[in-house]
C-alpha cells in the first residue's frame, strides 16, 4: 500500500527554569492532499488541527487540567497549510533526483492501558517507533475481522535520532478467547510488521507492558530525586 509522503517542518523550544527543563514543539506538514499540525510538550501530544472539523483537538486524558491554546491557533495552522503546500513545490522540484531515505520500524508493541479485567472495558496500544519518513499506517484485527470502530493515531512524533514514533489505540472489552492484531505498514517495509495480543487467563492479573514501563521510570526519577535530596542535606551540614 502506498503510503503519503509529508514534507515536516519541525521546530523545537527548550524552556529552562531553576528546577525544571521543558520541551515544547510544533510539527506542521503536508502532502499533495493531506496536511498536519500538531503541538506537543514533554514527549506528549498536546493538541492538533482537524481539517475535516475545522477546529483544534486536545486528546488529553479527563483527569488532565484543561487547557487551551490562544485564540486564532486553528486559523494560524490553516495559514501554515498555504506555506507548507508552496515550499512543497519548490522542494519536490529541487530533490526529484535524490533517493528517499528509508528506515523501516526500529520496534512495534502491543499492549494494554490497563490491567484487564474481563468484560472491563480497556484500550489496546499499538506503539511503533524508529521509522522514517512518517507516518505509519496501522491497521487492527479482532479474530481476524477487520475493526475500525473505536481506533484511532496519533500524529508523528519526532524521536531526537530523526526517526518517528507513532501510537495507534484501539477501545476494547476483553473477552477469554479473543485474539487482537495490530497491522504496521510502512515505505520501508517489504510486508507489513505484525504484533498479536490474545487475551487468556494468564493476562487477567496482569498490567500491560505501559504501565509497567511508565512505573519503572518513575521509581527511577523517584530514587533520583531522593538520592540528590540527601547530597545536599550532607553538603548543607557540612558548611554549617
Amino acid at each position: 500500500m502506498k503510503m503519503k509522503e509529508l514534507l515536516l517542518f519541525l521546530s523545537c523550544v527548550l524552556c529552562v527554569s531553576a528546577d525544571a527543563l521543558h520541551s515544547d514543539i510544533a510539527i506542521k506538514g503536508c502532502s499533495d492532499s493531506d496536511g498536519e499540525q500538531m503541538y506537543g510538550l514533554d514527549g506528549e501530544e498536546m493538541a492538533y488541527a482537524d481539517f475535516n472539523k475545522q477546529k483544534l483537538i486536545y486528546p488529553l486524558p479527563p483527569f488532565i487540567d484543561p487547557f487551551s491554546y490562544q485564540e486564532g491557533a486553528y486559523e494560524q495552522a490553516v495559514a501554515n497549510q498555504q506555506v507548507c503546500r508552496a515550499n512543497l513545490k519548490v522542494d519536490s522540484k529541487g530533490m526529484k533526483d535524490f533517493p528517499l531515505e528509508r528506515d523501516a520500524p526500529s520496534a512495534v508493541m502491543i499492549y494494554t492501558r490497563d490491567e484487564v479485567e474481563f468484560g472491563e472495558k480497556n484500550t489496546l496500544i499499538c506503539h511503533v517507533t524508529g521509522f522514517f519518513p512518517a507516518p505509519v499506517n496501522v491497521s487492527w484485527t479482532k479474530n481476524q475481522q477487520k475493526v475500525t470502530e473505536g481506533s484511532s493515531i496519533n500524529v508523528p512524533y519526532p524521536n531526537k535520532d530523526g526517526t518517528f514514533t507513532q501510537i495507534s489505540r484501539l477501545q476494547f472489552t476483553p473477552q477469554l478467547g479473543d485474539i487482537y492484531s495490530c497491522e504496521v505498514q510502512h515505505l520501508a517495509l517489504t510486508k507489513p510488521a505484525t504484533k498479536i495480543y490474545e487475551v487468556d487467563s494468564s493476562t487477567r492479573s496482569d498490567p500491560g507492558v505501559g504501565p509497567s514501563v511508565f512505573c519503572g521510570v518513575g521509581l527511577a526519577v523517584g530514587l533520583l530525586g531522593v538520592a540528590a535530596g540527601t547530597f545536599f542535606l550532607i553538603k548543607g551540614n557540612e558548611c554549617s
